[in-house]
């Protein structure tokens, strides 16, 4: 397989030399500490403009994430460990989307590490009656 198009083809449809892949070498990303103990993270990707974001998550045994909900829709890949909430737990290779508008409490008893996929960040519920998106 070639990386060229065929040339009839990328004549029509030619390549865009303004539009570049991010490539990120995940293992040079400093771990970045949560306001939440024992949950940290590295950002992959950023669009600030929308509020999508991409981050690699690391959870110790014991963490827990507050009651929050999914602004925009989210997605986890379990790739260590698992998480719970009140619908169950996923594992090791195990997927979980979660629509916009859920809310749970996020619970890793053995810790977990998982790759999340965010449209916009979560909110995050306060006492006083706020909510606040995930710190980045």
């Amino acid at each position: 397989m070639s990386d060229t198009p065929d040339a009839s083809v990328q004549d029509r449809y030619p390549m865009r030399p303004d539009l570049v892949a991010t490539v990120v070498r995940s293992q040079d990303v400093e771990w970045r500490p949560t306001q939440y103990p024992g949950v940290e993270f590295k950002l992959l990707y950023e669009d600030k403009s929308s509020g999508l974001f991409t981050g690699l998550f690391r959870w110790a045994p014991g963490a827990e994430l507050p009651y929050h909900e999914h602004a925009e829709l989210e997605q986890t890949f379990i790739l260590e460990g698992s998480l719970q909430d009140h619908e169950g737990e996923i594992g090791p290779g195990m997927y979980a989307a979660r629509p916009a508008g859920s809310r749970h409490v996020a619970r890793s008893p053995n810790g977990c590490l998982h790759i999340s996929f965010f449209l916009k960040p979560n909110l995050f519920f306060s006492a006083d009656g706020g909510a606040r998106p995930f710190e980045r």
